[in-house]
């Protein structure tokens, strides 16, 4: 059940604390990691002369960059053999970077041992390749998992509690066959348990409520003759099927009915938002429900699943096995690391590679920031007390964690590095025009020289501009005019409106095409940092489910196995990486 290493990391460690301290270490320490991790964003990139490309990078590394193409550079960031590199112009400073990256990054290699039970067409209608990918594997692994657990400890476990169900696609497969298994859906969107319980009954789980009508009062209902008092009142109570209630509701209105079998799946929805690990009300309803009675299960022991749920819900899904007792497994696999929020409030202003550019200017990520929310990153007291200052990662650096870069193609690097291109390259116009202004965080930033003028003390008000249509990517005059488009015309974008009618109404194309001209040919310094950006994330990602795990080994007293492993294959799923938690049996 539990794999031979606790965390899946390179082979290069001789154990899982030597793994953990140099992880721990480098993040604290290394001030290139923090620079690319938190340090900049790529808003800035243009805003600041000489730009970020110069600043930022070691002064050997940036020639050997700019002559590498983009795949090229991405193939020695992840891919290449370092060893075999015969280049004199390759920097060793670099190799060791690139090296360090590797060595602290947990191994994401996943390879299925077993043939798995398909999905049948209606259990799987509405699920993408990416999400038949993930439910098919996640499926078979938690109830693998649950099944080991009741030989290993002599412990049913009864239901899956799903954190966070979203649309429920996986609770559907494990409640359907092979598994059979018994869920609680917990969710917080009632449209999503609406439509969750429509694709319940094309999965043949529940049935559509049967509801006895009147026909000739209903089609009088649906001709509009009458009212719905008037039908009341021509109601007949006296039926062969005792007293008779008229319904006039739509049938998409009409509900669903799961009817519990034995041996048989079943799917109960409870609504609500899960702000703690806490599921005191959760298990209430199960151990009073009549239906749990019927099936045998008024006895609940529960694990806590959940594929991708986002920011803090994930901390919730492993907290969950430390404070109820009917918990007896977790298997949560998280994502959005930019949701979660901050337990120790953000990096300070005083470690200039950890600036957070974005929370000293965007209000909500302010406030989020501010609440040192106990139920933020990171988990473990060894995370909150390393080096008396604890660790912490801003929302660029979580944000950045989310990327994907061993996924990255040619065509799409191309894509989103050009989009990150035109932003940076706006960000600029606007300050030149008085849109936005410069930001100083703190004045006694750097000991020597001037600090305003320091990349990591400055940055810019953010215009969020969001998504625009696929047509405004084609140059960099129609990114122009349909971003002030939307910003002016756009009512979500109220804020921005008038200073943006004011500074920019008059911009002309030809004032366009000279900003493109003038930062056209540094377009490669952009997606050369944004590569390394992404590529050092790696290791903030594995902090983030370190972490999680070094929770739960802090709680021996209560769980006796913890581990990490893969469960998805990166290139269909790169969040991949499932923490796992078992309770010690009650002696």
């Amino acid at each position: 059940m539990r794999p031979i290493k606790a965390l899946p990391y390179p082979d290069c460690w001789d154990s899982t604390e030597a793994y953990v301290e140099q992880l721990l270490k480098f993040a604290t320490t290394s001030n290139t990691f923090q620079v690319f991790c938190g340090g900049v964003h790529i808003l800035d990139f243009f805003t600041n002369e000489p730009g970020l490309f110069q600043t930022i990078l070691p002064q050997d590394w940036q020639p050997y960059i700019l002559q590498c193409k983009p795949m090229e550079f991405l193939d020695l960031l992840m891919r290449d053999n370092l060893d075999e590199i015969q280049d004199p112009q390759l920097p060793d400073s670099l190799v060791k970077y690139i090296k360090d990256i590797r060595r602290l990054s947990l191994a994401r290699e996943f390879s299925s041992k077993e043939k798995l039970p398909k999905l049948t067409r209606m259990v799987s209608v509405g699920m993408k390749p990416k999400k038949v990918h993930e439910v098919r594997n996640f499926a078979n692994y938690v109830d693998t998992l649950a099944k080991d657990i009741s030989v290993e400890y002599k412990k049913d476990i009864t239901h899956f509690v799903d954190f966070g169900s979203g649309q429920n696609y996986l609770g559907r497969a494990l409640a359907s066959s092979p598994y059979n298994r018994q869920i609680i859906a917990v969710e917080g969107r009632e449209r999503n348990i609406v439509g969750a319980k429509e694709l319940d009954m094309l999965a043949g789980i529940s049935e559509k409520r049967k509801v006895i009508r009147n026909k000739k009062l209903w089609m009088q209902k649906l001709d509009g003759t009458s009212t719905e008092d008037q039908l009341d009142e021509k109601a007949d109570p006296a039926t062969n099927l005792g007293e008779y209630v008229p319904d006039f509701r739509p049938r998409s209105e009409v509900g669903t009915v799961y009817m519990p079998e034995e041996g048989k799946g079943f799917i109960r929805y409870i609504e609500g938002r899960l702000e703690s690990g806490d599921l005191t009300d959760v298990i209430s309803q199960l151990e009073h429900d009549p239906l749990a009675a019927e099936t045998g299960r008024g006895d609940p022991s529960l694990m806590a699943i959940s594929i991708h749920s986002c920011g803090n819900l994930s901390h919730h899904g492993i907290r969950s096995l430390i404070l109820n007792p009917r918990v007896q497994a977790i298997a949560i696999v998280g994502c959005c690391y930019n949701l979660m929020t901050e337990k120790l409030g953000p990096p300070t202003y005083k470690t200039p590679y950890m600036r957070p550019s974005l929370q000293a200017l965007n209000g909500r990520v302010v406030r989020e920031s501010e609440k040192r929310d106990p139920q933020g990153f990171p988990m473990s007291d060894r995370l909150c007390n390393y080096n008396d200052a604890g660790v912490r990662l801003n929302i660029t650096a979580r944000m950045m964690a989310c990327q994907a870069p061993q996924n990255w193609s040619e065509t799409e690097s191309d894509a989103f590095f050009t989009r990150h291109f035109y932003r940076a390259v706006l960000q600029k116009m606007f300050l030149d025009r008085g849109v936005i202004t410069k930001v100083y965080h703190n004045s006694e930033l750097e000991e020597n020289g001037n600090p305003s003028q320091s990349p990591f003390n400055m940055s810019t008000n953010p215009v969020i501009i969001g998504s625009l249509r696929k047509s405004c990517y084609k140059t960099f005059g129609s990114y122009v005019r349909g971003a002030i488009n939307k910003l002016t015309t756009n009512s979500e974008y109220h804020e921005y409106c008038d200073i943006i009618r004011e500074k920019m109404v008059d911009v002309t194309d030809e004032e366009i095409a000279r900003y493109e001209e003038l930062y056209g040919p540094r377009k490669r310094e952009l997606s050369a940092i944004w590569s390394l950006m992404a590529f050092s994330a790696v290791v903030t990602e594995s902090l983030i489910v370190t972490d999680r795990w070094l929770f739960l080994q802090q709680h021996s007293d209560l769980v006796q196995d913890s581990w990490v492993e893969a469960v998805f294959d990166y290139r269909e799923s790169p969040r991949n990486l499932v923490v796992v938690g078992v309770k010690r049996p009650i002696s």
